[in-house]
């Protein structure tokens, strides 16, 4: 057997598992009577607007795919095509089982107890992460395959990263949009102004919260990573096509150096599978050491067989420390936002309540702008470590390694919104305290993974971007003699500049999306409870699906122009401008977008916590004034770390990627 099918074989036993994983959680009660009714109300509502979006989707693609198809090659069309399906199908899979062990989780809680609830709603997290990682490496594999004989068509490859960067802009910033209007305008009107419980029955725009947990924390999360996942592989694989020979005699040959990425993804995958069932093994124990023993699993298996690997392919050994390297400091990177989300500095923010929403605004900005710091240092530390061993190769390996065992990452934080969703569901079927106690401990651990993912979406979408950067300055330097950016040269000054406005201009359609979209639905739900007779009172029934169609015409009509501007600001600056100013345009735009997003996501993260945290029974507790002003912060808190933040991190590899995919026709 040929080596290079052992991707496509290992893709084929993730899917399997995957499958055996969602047939166990079918076979779990999904209740009956209200139970039923409420979750089919969210799944379906899911289900619509996936299919919406999708529907705006296919007009893209198959515009791109026809321009595609006359400007280069059917090749790089051809691998368009398949890396937008390949998106759009784990992202839909990870929908619709999450929707689907969701309510199994809530009765899971009501009837076994916590162990039983953590196993089924990270075992749906983790079909996610499979599908994401299985999938990825099925296109990439299959494409590799039939590609890699000649070395003008192994190009195409860069167009496949390019199919999965479309879907997952429209994913990321459509599904964003979605959820963070829900969860702004049943916060604002039913916590502040009527003063019901979070995910009461009686609030229109319940249920279209609860679909929003899903359609941005988990298509669009999927979409996000699964771009990375695919962009890191991408990127070694286009850089070790261009490097010298000097490169290759340090290192290894230049075949070995072009399929070791996808090596380390199959045994990655072969690790996240190990390491899910080691979660599974200690379900019944603590569910904090259920998960970190799984991730810790997962690491180790990995960083043993990547060194296994490196002997046997006879590599220079300085590559594995590059690939300890990457995964070392996708764990620094977890752990300080874990720290600045869920540590002392959440207190602080509560604290502030005490004199007022807008001390905690203050506080919690400060928050988010002192956690970029580390994270900073982390991947400079990273990017130094393994271009000084391995040049620009290097950190392309580092960006996969930290990557490698994404089937594991990414089900840990697709796990928090089947947590979340399963306390809605047992707040509105009226499961009872005690089973809303088991959702919230499983839900606030699902927030400390989520802000982990979050910032390890952050730190990959850095280390993937510069590696197709770099793939970039390569491929146009086989065109242009002694091609270089240097910071002096006044072009690659102005392509900096543009750069480093496009988070801050895309952040703004991104927030303003929100804010449009949240105001419709605050008039809405005001509307209702004032124009139904009884509704506050429990005595009538709110119009859900009204609520849940605003958030989902909203997004689709919202998520067009910072699109656009992604996808179009690279071809204007490339054709316009020229390469050099293209490629301070991405320098410029991922420092800027890295800092933005790292400050974006860690403060709304702790705004998030600040309020649970009130919420337990700390500084007055719920319905205190402190509570109002925590909930003004987390409100503030909620388009900066499930919109505004998260989409910049597909903001920068789509510039990337699309860039790249450029790069050989630019003069």
């Amino acid at each position: 057997m040929q080596i290079h099918w052992l991707p496509l074989i290992f893709a084929f036993i993730g899917l399997i598992t995957a499958w055996r994983i969602f047939i166990f959680i079918k076979g779990k009660s999904a209740g009956d009577g209200k139970v039923r009714e409420i979750a089919d109300a969210i799944h379906l509502a899911a289900m619509v607007f996936i299919r919406q979006e999708y529907s705006v989707l296919i007009a893209f693609v198959l515009l791109v795919f026809i321009a595609l198809s006359f400007t280069t090659n059917w090749y790089s069309a051809s691998a368009f095509m398949v890396g937008a399906v390949s998106s759009a199908f784990a992202g839909f899979i990870g929908l619709y089982t999450a929707t689907r062990a969701n309510v199994r989780t809530a009765i899971a809680a009501h009837d076994h107890g916590a162990p039983e609830a953590l196993t089924i709603s990270f075992m749906g997290g983790s079909i996610m992460g499979l599908t994401v990682a299985s999938v990825g490496l099925l296109g990439l594999g299959s494409l590799y395959i039939y590609l890699s004989e000649d070395s003008d068509t192994i190009r195409a490859l860069n167009s496949f990263g390019m199919g999965a960067s479309s879907v997952a802009l429209f994913a990321r910033v459509g599904g964003g949009i979605f959820t963070k209007s829900a969860d702004v305008g049943a916060d604002l009107v039913g916590k502040l102004e009527k003063g019901i419980p979070e995910d009461d029955p009686r609030n229109p725009g319940v249920i279209a919260d609860n679909v929003g947990d899903n359609v941005g924390d988990v298509a669009g999360m999927g979409a996000d990573i699964f771009e990375s996942y695919v962009g890191s592989n991408i990127a070694a694989i286009a850089i070790a096509s261009t490097m010298d020979i000097d490169f290759f005699n340090r290192i290894a040959d230049q075949s070995t150096l072009m399929f070791l990425p996808l090596v380390l993804s199959t045994i990655g995958l072969l690790a996240s599978i190990i390491g899910i069932g080691a979660v599974r093994l200690f379900s019944n124990k603590s569910a904090v050491r259920a998960l970190q023993f799984g991730v810790l699993t997962a690491t180790v298996l990995f960083m043993i067989l990547s060194c296994v690997t490196i002997i046997h392919f006879e590599i220079n050994f300085d590559l594995w420390w590059v690939i300890l390297t990457g995964a070392v400091g996708g764990i620094i990177i977890g752990l300080v936002t874990e720290y600045y989300t869920e540590g002392p500095p959440v207190q602080h923010i509560a604290k502030s309540g005490l004199t007022g929403p807008a001390t905690v605004i203050i506080k919690g900005l400060s928050v988010g702008m002192e956690s970029m710091a580390i994270p900073l240092l982390a991947l400079g530390g990273i990017i130094f470590a393994s271009t000084s061993l391995a040049g620009l190769y290097g950190v392309a390996i580092a960006a996969v390694s930290m990557l490698s065992t994404v089937g594991i990452i990414m089900a840990i934080d697709a796990y928090g919104p089947v947590a979340d969703n399963a306390g809605g569901i047992a707040e509105m079927s009226g499961m009872g305290e005690a089973t809303r106690n088991i959702t919230d401990s499983l839900d606030q651990l699902g927030n400390t993974t989520a802000a982990i993912g979050k910032g390890f979406a952050i730190g990959a979408a850095a280390l993937t971007s510069l590696a197709l950067i770099s793939a970039y300055v390569h491929v146009i330097a086989l065109k242009t003699v002694d091609f270089q950016l240097v910071i002096t040269d006044p072009i690659v000054l102005v392509g900096m500049f543009i750069g480093g406005l496009l988070p801050f201009l895309f952040s703004a359609l991104t927030m303003t999306a929100v804010g449009e979209a949240a105001s419709e639905m605050i008039i809405e739900i005001r509307r209702q409870f004032s124009e139904i007779a009884g509704l506050l009172e429990g005595q009538a029934k709110p119009d859900y699906a009204k609520c849940t169609a605003i958030a989902t015409n909203a997004a689709l009509k919202r998520m067009i122009l910072p699109s656009m501007i992604a996808v179009l600001t690279p071809l204007f600056v490339g054709f316009v401008l020229g390469p050099y100013a293209l490629g301070g345009m991405l320098g410029g735009a991922l420092l800027s977008a890295v800092l933005l997003a790292l400050m974006m996501a860690n403060a709304g993260g702790a705004w998030d916590n600040a309020k649970k945290f009130v919420e337990r029974g700390n500084l007055g507790g719920k319905g205190s004034p402190v509570h109002d002003a925590c909930i003004v912060g987390d409100t503030v808190g909620d388009p900066f770390k499930d919109t505004s933040g998260p989409s910049l991190n597909i903001l920068i590899k789509v510039l990337a990627i699309t860039s790249l995919v450029m790069a050989p026709y630019l003069q």
